[in-house]
């Protein structure tokens, strides 16, 4: 089998171009909605009776996808999902013909692992080895699983009310996932201009050949099974409707060019029509469409269904408002309620647990029928788009997803604030750079690391061999590298020349910090190795740090002078106790920080903040359930409260502080994302809070002058 792909044509301009793996944009109009076509007669000879004997999977349509290379694909065995007859279903609406495209199972549970096969297969063959991904939820999984799968590192933008076991997920998967307080629509804006900062493929969903063309297939499989099951002769057998719930539109879109594609080879008779349904909290398409609008204005998410939540369908709807115009089908639809009960009804009746994205299709199958807008006569497709797995949390905790804060107030939604969104960037990219340490004195590599964290957010991670350092820097390909050279099993030179001979480490810049004396000979087997040499003990830790935040920064590099031989010693110069204290230590001078938040990212970040320079013992809650029962067992010093606590408000927690003598007299700063209005500022004054720190905009050194001033050292 080979693709019979011929072009592909702009939907924005309509320019013409020849296709290659990795086209993602027109020359023209630098437009990004892209159209592949085919040789439709050489294929329709080779499917008109069918296509008998081949594989089970979505690449028995290969001829129809934009694939180069049928030999390099990136498959696990996803499509050909089983199409079931709903008796119960179709009992309970007195309708004769209803059918369940199981899209659950698939390999991560959901339609989008076709999206993601043939999208890192496109990458594959483009030689694409990195990729930002913005993300509601199921698509983050697919791709990370296939990603996985492909080698390619993957970048996942998601909101945060995106459920954390579909972050955990992703995170299991080895994607790097980042979670921005904001919509969806921010969220894809900010992975958009991250992947252009950093020179990193961005996938563009249904915009995108792979994306829309991979969907055909679900079309593909329909015609085929249901001609199977309805056995009136015929090879492939359309539908009368197919509904699918939809946030962008990607999979109807899809499915839609799938059954135009059957229909314009002639082995159908009919285009379906489409059945679109969103929920009632996020629903543009629909409210365009019963305004006979050709075009969707935007809105702000207003839903539990977070998997739904694209408040911006783009030329997405017009493509759908189109097909409808042409082909019939409607848009309506359901609120959260009617999904969760939808939900509930479909377990209890056909046996399928699905998510409640999955749920929304039903739910609005229910009112179309009912409403009579489909007819008893007609053959309908409702496809069961899947659910994810859950993660624990003890499998994979929350402090490998990196935290991007933008405003969440309904003005700032419409659209991202150019100076917000600048500010959010640079300090994503600080929270992104990754540097390895790698010595075998443990408080060498960990005094190197809290240097290089009390400057910038960096990740830092630490190794105390080279072997287990030569490990995470293949699992990290972090930005850069700080060794020792002098270490058991494999010393520094061995390390530098694994990194060198591996075209994936070749480039990674390496700062050496050793106690060996170098000889001429250690000289030259590093000359060109790495980007600096530093004998310990003979620099100052603030230059080091400098010289790290400009190497990684591209700035010029300081310049550091040749040591004195007097001054020459082999041990690091280490600082007050204060700054080396350990988390949770204590001394009879330590004293303690109640912090109350539930983002264990920002506790950390917090914590670290604080501790680096403080001695004090800082004691995290996570709930305000447990708060008051904490600060009275521990007494501390100071409280730390974010405002925006699930299970009790910051405002309720101060006002229990309040009431009870015992711990009115305790000082409270405030540390939140969250955009004050002047009645709640005013709360905060009345409740006596000492001050207030906004998260996105903190000033590290003037927070720890304030607490070092309320807790009087």
């Amino acid at each position: 089998m080979k693709s019979h792909i011929i072009n592909v044509l702009c939907l924005e301009c309509h320019h013409e171009m020849s296709f290659y793996p990795g086209l993602d944009r027109c020359p023209v109009c630098h437009g990004v909605w892209l159209d592949a076509r085919y040789d439709y007669e050489a294929v329709a000879r080779i499917w008109q009776n069918g296509i008998p004997g081949r594989e089970y999977s979505l690449w028995r349509y290969l001829e129809l996808l934009p694939v180069l290379d049928g030999e390099r694909i990136n498959s696990m065995g996803e499509g050909y999902t089983p199409l079931v007859r709903a008796g119960k279903i179709q009992h309970r609406l007195g309708h004769p013909s209803i059918f369940i495209k199981d899209e659950r199972q698939s390999p991560t549970s959901s339609f989008k692992d076709r999206q993601a096969a043939v999208a890192t297969t496109a990458m594959i063959q483009a030689d694409i080895r990195e990729c930002v991904l913005a993300s509601t939820g199921n698509a983050a999984a697919a791709y990370a699983a296939y990603c996985a799968r492909a080698d390619v590192k993957l970048w996942i933008f998601l909101t945060s009310m995106v459920p954390a076991a579909k972050m955990r997920e992703a995170a299991l998967y080895g994607a790097e996932v980042v979670k921005v307080a904001g919509t969806y629509d921010q969220a894809k804006k900010v992975a958009a201009d991250f992947a252009a900062h950093k020179g990193i493929h961005f996938d563009k969903g249904a915009k995108a050949i792979p994306g829309k063309e991979s969907m055909k297939t679900v079309a593909f499989e329909i015609a085929e099974e249901l001609a199977r099951q309805l056995g009136h002769g015929e090879k492939w057998q359309a539908p009368d409707w197919y509904i699918q719930a939809v946030s962008g539109g990607i999979g109807p879109i899809g499915v839609q060019k799938g059954f135009e594609e059957l229909y314009q080879m002639g082995l159908i008779d009919r285009v379906p029509k489409i059945g679109v349904i969103q929920v009632a909290g996020c629903s543009p398409m629909v409210r365009a469409f019963a305004a006979h609008k050709p075009t969707a204005d935007p809105v702000v998410p207003e839903t539990r269904i977070t998997v739904l939540s694209t408040g911006d369908p783009g030329l997405g709807y017009k493509l759908l408002y189109q097909a409808n115009q042409t082909y019939g089908g409607y848009m309506l639809s359901v609120t959260d309620d009617e999904a969760f009960d939808a939900m509930r009804s479909l377990a209890k009746t056909e046996g399928y647990s699905v998510e409640p994205a999955t749920a929304v299709a039903f739910a609005g199958l229910d009112q179309l029928i009912s409403q009579g807008i489909i007819s008893p006569d007609e053959t309908v497709v409702v496809n069961c788009s899947g659910h994810t797995f859950p993660v624990e949390k003890h499998i994979m905790d929350e402090e490998n997803l990196l935290d991007v804060q933008l405003s969440q107030s309904r003005e700032a939604a419409a659209s991202v604030h150019v100076d917000g969104l600048g500010a959010a960037l640079k300090r994503l990219d600080e929270q992104v750079t990754t540097i390895v340490v790698i010595d075998d004195n443990p408080m060498d590599s960990r005094l190197i690391r809290r240097l290089l964290q009390a400057k910038k957010p960096y990740r830092v991670f630490e190794a105390n061999t080279a072997v287990e350092g030569l490990k995470l820097i293949r699992e990290r390909l972090p930005d850069l590298v700080v060794s020792d050279l002098t270490m058991p099993e494999m010393d520094g030179f061995a390390l530098l020349q694994e990194l060198k001979q591996d075209p994936l480490t070749a480039n990674i810049p390496v700062i050496i910090v050793s106690a060996k004396d170098l000889t001429i000979e250690d000289e030259r087997r590093l000359a060109g190795q790495t980007s600096s040499i530093w004998l310990k003990g003979s620099f100052s830790t603030n230059d080091l740090v400098e010289h790290v935040v400009n190497t990684i920064s591209g700035a010029e590099p300081v310049q550091i002078s040749e040591p004195d031989e007097r001054t020459k010693t082999k041990e690091l110069i280490v600082p007050s106790q204060a700054t080396a204290i350990d988390s949770g230590s204590t001394t009879s001078e330590t004293k303690k920080v109640v912090l109350i938040e539930d983002n264990p990212v920002d506790a950390k970040l917090i914590t670290r903040i604080l501790q680096m320079k403080l001695p004090i013992s800082i004691i995290p809650v996570s709930d305000g359930q447990n708060a008051i029962k904490v600060i009275k067992e521990e007494k501390p010093q100071l409280i730390a409260l974010d405002l925006n606590i699930p299970d009790k408000s910051g405002f309720q927690i101060l006002q229990e502080l309040k009431k009870d003598k015992e711990l009115d007299n305790t000082p409270v700063i405030v540390i939140t994302s969250r955009n004050l209005t002047a009645l709640e500022k005013e709360r905060l004054i009345s409740n006596d809070v000492r001050s207030v720190w906004q998260k996105g905009e903190l000033d590290r050194e003037q927070l720890i002058a304030h607490v070092e001033s309320e807790l009087q050292f």
